[in-house]
């Protein structure tokens, strides 16, 4: 086990080994408290994706939260750097779930 640790050690000619520094979990956190919904198809070959930003919340909640949003709206998706992505068009059915959930919902972008 402690093979691939000493894998991830880089050495220092001034300090010895340096341990690899933890990476800060990432999220997407808006200014005003409301979270928004944009749809993009840039980059998807033409099919439309609902991206969710602006949810203040951990990376493990994110997730739990992103699988209920699928699976309400019966689409696949993702949660990549803070953004829950689902695999929809359909942004009102999203804000609706959202709304319920107690959240402040704007709809943005085309």
């Amino acid at each position: 086990m402690q093979d691939w640790q000493d894998a991830l050690l880089v050495y220092s000619t001034e300090s010895g080994k340096i341990k690899p520094e933890q990476k800060a979990e990432q999220r997407s956190v808006s200014s005003d408290g409301v979270v928004r919904i944009h749809r993009e198809t840039k980059g998807r070959k033409g099919k439309g994706v609902s991206l969710i930003k602006g949810l203040d919340l951990p990376s493990d909640e994110l997730k739990k939260l992103g699988s209920e949003l699928k699976k309400k709206c019966g689409c696949g998706g993702a949660v990549k750097d803070g953004v829950i992505e689902v695999q929809t068009d359909d942004r009102e059915k999203l804000r609706s779930l959202l709304t319920d959930k107690g959240y402040k919902v704007k709809l943005a972008g085309g």
